[in-house]
C-alpha cells in the first residue's frame, strides 16, 4: 500500500508538512469548531460576552456549567472548546493579572494580558512532549479610555474585533455582526445584536436559563455576569422583535408539506 505524502506529519507537534502546516494545531482548531458558540461585541461604553451553553441532558443543573470566567475586575473571558483546556488558561491570567497587581500597583491592560496568554499557548506548539490547548478564548475588558475585544487562537495568534465569534456558530454569527454592526452602538443595543445572531443559530430556541451574559461599562469598569432575570427581559424582547422570522418559515414548509401530499 503507498503512503499518502501528508501520513506521519501530524504524530508530533515540532514536525511541519512539506506544505508547512502543523497538523496537530489544526486538530486543535477543529476541537475549538465544534465547541458551543461563544460571542463578543463592543459598543462606544463597554463590550459584552454572550454564550449559549449547549445543555445536552434536561438532568444537567444549567448553572453547574461556565462558559464566561471573570479574570480581574475590568476582564472578562469567554470560551469555546475543550472547557477544561480553558479553565487552566484561565486560571494563568488570573495569576498573571494579580502578579501585575502586585508588580506594579496597576490593573494589567487587556492587551498585555491577552497577549501574556498568548505567548503561553504558542510555546505549546513549538515544544514536543505536550499538546497544544484544544480552547479558543475571547477576552473582553476596558482600558484607560476603551473597551477591548481581543480573539486567541490555539496557535497563539491574537486578533482585535469589534466584533466577533467563535465556536460552532462562527460563521452564521459573522454574517450577522458584518451586516448589523455599527460603531456608535450603546451597551444595550450591543447585547440585543448578540441576542438576535443567537436568535437565529437556534431557530428561535433561546432559553436563559442556558444562556450566560457578561459585560463591563467604562463607567463601572466591572465585569459582572447577568442574572437570569435580566437575561430573561432581553430574550424576551428578542422574541417580540424577531417572532415573525421564524413562524413565517414554519407557515411555508407546512404549506409545501400539504401541496406535496395532494
Amino acid at each position: 500500500m503507498q503512503m499518502t505524502p501528508q501520513m506521519g506529519y501530524d504524530r508530533a507537534i515540532t514536525v511541519f508538512s512539506p506544505d508547512g502546516r502543523l497538523f496537530q494545531v489544526e486538530y486543535a482548531r477543529e476541537a475549538v469548531k465544534r465547541g458551543t458558540t461563544a460571542a463578543g461585541v463592543k459598543s462606544k461604553d463597554g463590550v459584552v460576552l454572550l454564550v449559549d451553553k449547549r445543555i445536552t441532558s434536561r438532568l444537567i443543573e444549567a448553572e453547574s456549567i461556565e462558559k464566561i470566567f471573570q479574570i480581574d475586575d475590568h476582564i472578562g473571558a469567554a470560551t469555546s472548546g475543550l472547557v477544561a483546556d480553558a479553565r487552566a488558561l484561565v486560571d494563568r491570567a488570573r495569576v498573571e493579572a494579580q502578579i501585575n497587581k502586585v508588580s506594579y500597583d496597576e490593573q494589567v491592560g487587556v492587551e498585555v494580558l491577552a497577549k501574556k496568554i498568548c505567548d503561553h499557548k504558542q510555546s505549546y506548539t513549538q515544544y514536543g512532549g505536550a499538546r497544544p490547548y484544544g480552547t479558543a478564548l475571547l477576552i473582553a475588558g476596558v482600558d484607560d479610555s476603551r473597551p477591548r475585544l481581543f480573539e486567541t487562537d490555539p496557535s497563539g495568534a491574537l486578533l482585535e474585533y469589534k466584533a466577533t465569534a467563535i465556536g460552532a456558530g462562527r460563521s452564521s454569527f459573522m454574517e450577522i455582526f458584518e451586516t448589523d454592526y455599527s460603531d456608535d452602538m450603546d451597551m444595550d443595543a450591543a447585547i440585543m445584536l448578540g441576542m438576535k445572531a443567537l436568535y437565529r443559530s437556534t431557530e428561535g430556541k433561546l432559553n436563559a436559563a442556558t444562556l450566560e451574559v457578561g459585560l463591563v461599562t467604562l463607567e463601572e469598569r466591572q465585569f459582572r455576569k447577568l442574572s437570569e432575570d435580566e437575561v430573561e427581559t432581553y430574550v424576551t424582547r428578542i422574541q417580540e422583535e424577531l417572532k415573525d422570522e421564524f413562524a413565517d418559515e414554519e407557515e411555508n414548509t407546512e404549506s409545501s408539506e400539504e401541496g406535496a401530499e395532494e
